[in-house]
């Protein structure tokens, strides 16, 4: 055969396998379950992050709160990552937590940026984290 043909063909196969593989661990990952986080969230009333009004107010808002939180390296990546959601100039705080130690400083962290009474906290705690059985 022609070297050139074989390495043609050594090619595809490892391009194949890769590929091959890449969609196996793809497919294996289990699609998060947040079922009735979304039937929440469509519940008539319920604010949602598209809600938000592109005014430089509640963008400045959010933005201070959302450097806030991310500055705080004590809080979790739950924290770090909660909803802001501004809707002329009242925050509301949407998502889970670790703890409610969290949960009352992410609020706090609103409240210095926004003022009292300017922030809704619906913030949630998150269930503990289930830990691998061991192997045996």
């Amino acid at each position: 055969m022609n070297n050139h043909y074989v390495r043609t063909l050594v090619s595809a196969f490892a391009v194949s396998a890769m590929l091959a593989g890449a969609a196996a661990s793809l497919v294996a990952q289990t699609a998060a379950d947040n079922t009735k986080t979304n039937t929440r969230d469509r519940a008539a009333g319920a604010v949602t992050a598209d809600q938000q009004k592109e005014t430089a107010t509640d963008r400045d808002l959010t933005q201070k709160i959302r450097k806030s939180l991310v500055a705080d390296k004590s809080l979790s990546t739950y924290a770090h990552n909660v909803k802001v959601v501004a809707q002329g100039g009242v925050v509301t705080l949407k998502g889970p937590v670790r703890s409610e130690q969290e949960k009352q400083t992410v609020e706090a962290k609103a409240v210095a940026v926004a003022g009292a009474g300017h922030v809704t906290n619906q913030l949630s705690i998150a269930p503990p984290k289930s830990s691998k059985p061991s192997k045996s």
